[in-house]
């Protein structure tokens, strides 16, 4: 089972992967699954804005790709210094695969450095899930 530095690690080696040269704001993102993978993504822009791609998101779609779908842990790293959270999209994605108690998420800076420990659930409270779309 991959440890927090494993995931770290993996967050800032998909963060130097990064396509953002209209923002300049390079994010990578690693999770682990229920299985024990860590499975990583960055974010990927493009020049029409709206159709860019977060890290969270393409990390969770490479998590689906290998036949996982359940989120044990995720780190996000940003550039700089800053706490970089998921925008709103990626915590909605992130709490579907976390499920509504949700899971351990952790946010780096460029170096490594731990900069917020939280949860998905407490990023997204009061959140909209499958079990929503029960009669």
């Amino acid at each position: 089972m991959a440890d927090v530095k494993q995931l770290i690690d993996a967050a800032l080696e998909a963060q130097a992967k990064a396509y953002a040269p209209y923002s300049n704001h390079p994010v990578g993102a690693a999770l682990l699954t229920s299985d024990g993978k860590v499975v990583a993504g960055c974010n990927v822009e493009n020049a029409a804005y709206p159709l860019s791609f977060c890290a969270e998101a393409n990390a969770i779609g490479n998590m689906i790709m290998q036949g996982a779908n359940q989120i044990k842990h995720i780190v996000i790293a940003g550039p700089g210094t800053h706490v970089c959270t998921p925008c709103g999209g990626c915590r909605q994605q992130i709490r579907e695969f976390a499920g509504q108690a949700g899971a351990p998420v952790t946010i780096v800076d460029h170096k490594g450095t731990v900069l917020l420990e939280t949860t998905s659930a407490e990023l997204l409270p009061h959140s909209f899930g499958p079990e929503n779309l029960s009669e």
